[in-house]
């Protein structure tokens, strides 16, 4: 590849001949000439000029194929699938595309994760995919993903609304309903990835074209939810027509409609109603109803969408109604996701519904705001007290910055996602501020019980502090609603050099309300410990975003992390930011919020409001009189360094287990210099990422180790590793403005600043090693999860997380499931659950019997760190062991209790 040149040029290929009607731009883009491309091959030219591309793409795209022809070889099928991969990654980077994505694969006949495996593929060195067509790949994806699963809830949506008929009308009603979406979501959304917009949208359509059509095509359910029967659109006159133009297509929504279709589908009504009056009404009036006031003709939505779809040069979304293979995935990625279990219980036929990902957002949103029913748009009752507790009251400047934050919030989510969208930008941040109110009762609850005070002034006074609990609540909220999502490889890199398509990705909460990451980074940890009714995922993605600002964004520019490092090393600090020998100590987790805002401030002390004169403040340390004072320590900083070691060392652990299994000594070398970079070095992580100078850090030891491993075997590995980008090797700065790749980054930036260091360790006496720093288990608990009776292997309990979770969804799949306070059902489960339970208890009393030799069960056994290990050795022993060891207490405990009356006695 690729393949010898033919001589004629009148071969055809059969996949892109009808793409020519099609083709975008086809009047703009000058005629390609085969004359020009004597010297390529005939059908590569060929497919060039039915794809309407230039001369410049055409020869960029040969260059191209040329390079990775040797590691292409093996593609099936490969020159045709090679050469139009490389036209995509060429028209891409020249911003010149004359083709929509769905010609290029229909070119190949490949779906759409296989084309972007295959693009990606020809990534053979780390300059061949852009950032550029990385972004493009990873917006394709994301669009994709969105669209599939739209597509497979309307489909499913579409078989309990519609009754199957012989001669299948269903079908076009649901077909122009398809194209309706497609172009009302084209028009409504400029993130099209947006899911939960996207589905409310989907459920609208819905809505319209039920209320249109005809009765005898309708489920009793949703013949029954129309308030009054609406015969199909008929033509009318002319006159009739020009009247109707100045009326509303469809003025108002049926609301007693609509609600079916919410609770079918699990989706808040009132959300849906808001997306229909703000957003789909408009689109409503975009249409084009020249030919037909009252509802647009399938023939002129198909048009209308085609026009769309060309101009956007995307997925012809119409392929999904068709079954078309370059949309769909295979087989068994559609049984797999079709699979639903059942309770293997054989007095019930109870199916539970799979997790798809509508289900799963769906039930998300519904349990976050289920869990603030209860929180107003005020502050509570308490929150209120703890406000007119304090010396200066906060409530005027709290009230005021959320009104301001509010109005900055909705525009610039209206400006993210659609114009349309700024009412919906409102009922997120309103959502927002109910959990802001609640986090913050609960955190001023803990510290009144922690402190032993009432009067928070000078935290519910502090600006960042507020400002910072917001973001957090409303990225949680966003989180919630699939809006900031970690969906594909990694994050976004805006800001670093490279423009990428707008979305609400972290850190855009952090522009929004002008804050920087250190901040942000200060409220994490006890925002999740506030909050116990918080989801896995939700608590993943806050610890994420915590990892993000360690590893990119607390590096950026202008980010306060390098004035409080200068602070440090300037001399005037009370002592390094963090010592070498404290890096192996435990992690603590025992600090809050209310001690980072108010930081710096010395270990063991804290600033407290001045209302409390006996709690000592960060002025009183022990120093001579007259000496100039030494600045306080930042606790804040040092609780960020000791987690970026941790996480640092982590990564690194993860990247020599793949790479350095054969020479496990360099590890710790390797960590000593990358730990000393961080250190000393700081500066280099300006602008920054962590993993840039750990893959630099492994090189530069292995190159004065004398061990061969190339940059390029380096990122090879590092991409395989979870959550990093790409961008990460291929887009590192070099100087103001300028970027390229990381070996550029380790000639001209890290081994000039770090060369002395380096040779050292070459030397016979290399520098001391760093401490290892332990790796503790995350501080963020989930209080909800199972946990095991004692004394039984089958028996779990979990605190029931909301009362609007049914048991059907809670109840694994082999499992049974008691929710108390809830109907049971048949009484004879709580006979089985008894016998469960005493079947555990006889083994466990049996396993305890020295005499007896049952089959060992395995026991817990709780270590320092509260992590359980399984040990079934040594059972007998261990068992009388234990069993001594509670005769010994009970009688120590009888003694002492005799002791106790004695005394009694005697003083009587």
């Amino acid at each position: 590849m690729p393949p010898k040149k033919r001589n004629s040029g009148t071969t055809q290929i059969k996949d892109v001949k009808s793409a020519e009607s099609v083709s975008p731009n086809k009047k703009e883009c000058p005629e390609l000439s085969f004359k020009k491309h004597r010297d390529k091959d005939a059908e590569f030219v060929t497919l060039c000029k039915s794809l309407h591309v230039t001369d410049l793409v055409c020869e960029g795209s040969w260059e191209l194929c040329k390079s990775v022809q040797v590691s292409m070889d093996e593609i099936a099928d490969g020159p045709r699938k090679v050469w139009v991969a490389c036209l995509f990654v060429t028209a891409t980077d020249a911003n010149v595309a004359s083709f929509t994505l769905t010609q290029v694969l229909k070119a190949v006949n490949l779906n759409v994760p296989q084309f972007v495996a295959l693009v990606r593929k020809l990534d053979v060195n780390m300059d061949t995919i852009s950032s550029k067509v990385n972004s493009a790949l990873t917006r394709v994806e994301k669009k994709y993903g969105v669209l599939l699963v739209l597509y497979q809830r309307f489909e499913k949506t579409c078989r309990n609304i519609f009754a199957p008929a012989s001669d299948n009308p269903e079908r076009e009603t649901m077909r122009s309903c398809w194209t309706m979406f497609l172009l009302a979501k084209g028009r409504v959304l400029q993130m099209e990835d947006d899911l939960v917009i996207s589905f409310q949208l989907l459920l609208c359509t819905l809505e319209l074209f039920i209320k249109r059509c005809p009765p005898d095509l309708l489920q009793p359910l949703y013949k029954s939810a129309i308030r009054k029967v609406q015969s199909p659109p008929t033509r009318t006159s002319r006159r009739s027509q020009s009247k109707a133009k100045s009326r509303p297509l469809e003025p108002e929504v049926d609301l007693q409609l609509l609600k079916t279709l919410c609770n079918e589908n699990e989706c808040n009504g009132e959300e849906v109603k808001n997306v229909y009056q703000t957003s789909f009404l408009a689109f409503l009036e975009s249409l084009d109803s020249s030919k037909s006031p009252d509802f647009p003709q399938a023939k002129d939505l198909n048009q209308q969408y085609e026009d769309h779809y060309l101009k956007s040069r995307d997925i012809d979304g119409r392929l999904f109604f068709d079954g078309d293979e370059t949309v769909l995935p295979s087989k068994l990625e559609i049984l797999q996701e079709e699979k639903t279990p059942k309770k293997n219980l054989p007095d019930e036929e109870v199916l539970i519904p799979p997790q798809t990902p509508i289900r799963n957002v769906m039930t998300s949103i519904r349990d976050l705001r289920g869990d603030l029913t209860s929180n107003g748009d005020q502050p509570s009752n308490n929150l209120a007290t703890y406000f007119k507790n304090c010396t200066v009251d906060p409530t005027q400047d709290v009230l005021k910055r959320l009104e301001t934050v509010g109005q900055d919030f909705s525009q610039k989510f209206g400006e993210t996602v659609g114009p349309h969208c700024v009412a919906l930008g409102w009922q997120r941040f309103k959502l927002g501020v109910r959990l802001y109110y609640k986090i913050m009762e609960a955190m001023l609850k803990s510290e009144e019980k922690r402190l032993s005070v009432q009067n928070f002034s000078k935290l519910l006074n502090d600006a960042t502090f507020h400002t910072s609990l917001l973001a957090c609540a409303l990225e949680v909220v966003m989180a919630t609603y699939g809006e900031s999502s970690f969906m594909t490889r990694g994050y976004n890199h805006a800001g670093a050099g490279n423009p990428v398509e707008k979305d609400l990705c972290f850190p855009w909460i952090l522009d929004v309300v002008h804050l920087p990451a250190l901040d942000f980074y200060k409220v994490i940890e006890s925002f999740i410990k506030a909050e116990p009714t918080l989801s896995k995922d939700i608590v993943k993605h806050l610890e994420t975003c915590e990892n993000l600002i360690m590893e990119r964004i607390g590096w950026r520019r202008n980010s306060p992390v390098f004035e409080l490092l200068k602070q440090e090393h300037g001399g005037g600090a009370a002592d390094q930011v963090e010592t070498p020998a404290s890096i192996s100590q435990p992690l603590q987790h025992n600090h809050t919020a209310a001690d980072l805002y108010l930081s710096p401030v010395r270990g063991g002390l804290r600033d407290l409001p001045p209302e409390s004169p006996a709690t000592p403040t960060s002025q009183t340390l022990n120093q001579p009189a007259g000496q100039t004072p030494r600045l306080p320590k930042s606790n804040s900083l040092s609780l960020f360094y000791k987690k970026l070691y941790r996480l640092a060392y982590t990564r690194l652990q993860l990247l020599c287990s793949s790479l350095l299994s054969s020479h496990p000594e360099l590890e710790p070398i390797i960590w000593t210099l990358f730990q000393h970079t961080l250190q000393h070095e700081y500066e280099l992580m300006r602008d920054r990422h962590l993993d840039q100078l750990m893959m630099s850090a492994m090189y530069a030891i292995c190159k004065v180790k004398g061990v061969d491993l190339r940059f390029k075997t380096i990122v090879t590995a590092y991409k395989d590793m979870a959550n990093t980008n790409q961008e990460t090797f291929k887009h590192v700065l070099i100087a103001d403005g300028h970027y390229d790749s990381i070996i550029v980054f380790y000639n001209q930036v890290f081994m000039q600043k770090l060369k002395t260091n380096i040779l050292q360790y070459a030397s016979t006496r290399p520098p001391t090693l760093s401490p290892i720093p332990q790796i503790p288990r995350s501080p963020y608990k989930f209080p909800n999860s199972p946990l095991r009776v004692p004394g039984s292997n089958n028996v779990y309990i979990s605190p029931l997380k909301s009362s609007r979770m049914s048991p059907g969804i809670m109840t694994p799949r082999s499992k049974m499931l008691v929710s108390i306070g809830e109907s049971f059902g048949l009484p004879n489960r709580f006979q089985k659950i008894n016998q469960m339970v005493n079947s555990g208890e006889r083994s466990f009393k049996r396993c305890l019997d020295p005499g007896s030799a049952p089959k060992p069960l395995k026991r817990l056994r709780f270590d320092v760190d509260g992590q359980d290990e399984a040990d079934s050795s040594k059972s007998g022993r261990d068992s009388a062991l234990i069993l001594k060891l509670a005769e010994m207490s009970s009688t120590r405990n009888r003694m002492q209790e005799q002791k106790m009356k004695e005394d009694a006695e005697s003083k009587e």
